[in-house]
């Protein structure tokens, strides 16, 4: 490929959401039930708007259970891809999205091997080609399996400068022994980079993933970054987050000005199982016409959330998604997903 291209922004025109299903060889298997209701609410969203991939080794019973609560016109909008899965988090696992010059799509395959071998991960691994196979995609297919990267570990702004955390990417069982300059200089060749912005403060209790960048902070249009704060000195993130907001204020953006800043609140503790799980508003989707945002039962800092994402994206609705259900599972509603281009 030539690589005069760029690594896509999330809020440019969508033809495809893909959301990787439960079911009950997964993590998900004692609250099913519990994390269906969730998907089926993200997928009446998605299909509201644009085409749904779900992958599941179980089409029929996705089908069934989506054909009570879509209508007929949404329905047309559901693809399937039979492929067997290690678990949901299509953010992953799923595929990055270039456009080279000629405005031609190139779907980049890397390899997800569970955040650093944490997790069994074969099957997810194999997903992309599989969902390449079946013709759903548009674009070239381009496998880079021989660098670890997950989706939820970058953000671009569409222009050149690709956001990320040195906690995740620096992990171990990721690309050692490439020094952090090597894997800057991947970034670059690999996403049709300019440069790298790398954030070196910040994670959430729960967090599996070290540190993806969509837990913590956001680009948006017009140089904006929305990203977690905490107004708390008694809550564990104070202070790691606080050095974050001092990181972004330094920050400039490739024309040498500042970036706005807009504060997501962070979510009162939610408890499960004697655990702090890593909620946070920072995982939203943005789709075609609209952002969907997590919420988790916090009138107060929900309203919050809400108000800001609007601020950056004024033109687009926010929906909101209840994902205290995700979050059982240390993830939310960004990374149950991977947006595609057309």
């Amino acid at each position: 490929m030539d690589r005069n291209g760029r690594m896509l922004a999330e809020w440019e025109h969508q033809t495809a959401v893909q959301l990787t299903w439960p079911h009950e060889q997964t993590d998900w298997m004692e609250m099913l039930q519990e994390i269906n209701v969730v998907y089926v609410a993200i997928a009446k969203a998605i299909t509201a708007r644009e085409r749904l991939i779900v992958v599941t080794p179980h089409i029929e019973e996705v089908r069934k259970l989506l054909e009570h609560q879509l209508s007929v016109s949404q329905m047309q909008r559901v693809f399937f891809c039979e492929c067997d899965t290690n678990d949901t988090w299509a953010r992953d696992h799923g595929m990055i999205t270039l456009e080279d010059k000629e405005n031609h799509h190139v779907l980049l395959d890397f390899k997800f091997n569970g955040w650093g071998e944490k997790f069994e991960a074969a099957k997810d691994n194999a997903i992309n080609a599989t969902l390449y196979r079946t013709g759903l995609l548009e674009g070239s297919y381009e496998s880079h399996l021989d660098f670890v990267l997950e989706g939820g570990a970058i953000e671009s702004d569409g222009e050149g400068t690709i956001f990320t955390t040195s906690g995740c990417l620096m992990a171990p069982h990721r690309n050692q022994p490439l020094t952090r300059d090597e894997i800057e200089q991947q970034l670059k060749e690999r996403l049709c980079a300019n440069r790298v912005m790398w954030i070196e403060h910040g994670n959430l209790i729960g967090d599996d993933t070290d540190g993806h960048i969509d837990t913590l902070v956001r680009i948006a249009p017009n140089d904006t970054l929305l990203y977690v704060g905490c107004d708390d000195p008694e809550d564990v993130h104070y202070e790691p987050l606080k050095a974050m907001e001092e990181e972004l204020k330094q920050w400039r953006t490739a024309e040498n000005r500042a970036y706005r800043l807009l504060k997501l609140p962070l979510p009162l503790p939610i408890i499960r199982n004697g655990e702090r799980l890593p909620a946070t508003y920072a995982n939203y989707l943005v789709i075609n016409g609209v952002v969907l945002c997590p919420v988790y039962g916090q009138t107060e800092n929900d309203v919050q959330a809400l108000k800001q994402i609007k601020k950056a994206y004024p033109e687009r609705e926010v929906v909101p998604i209840d994902c205290c259900s995700i979050i059982a599972q240390h993830g939310s509603l960004h990374c149950c997903t991977m947006q595609y281009y057309g």
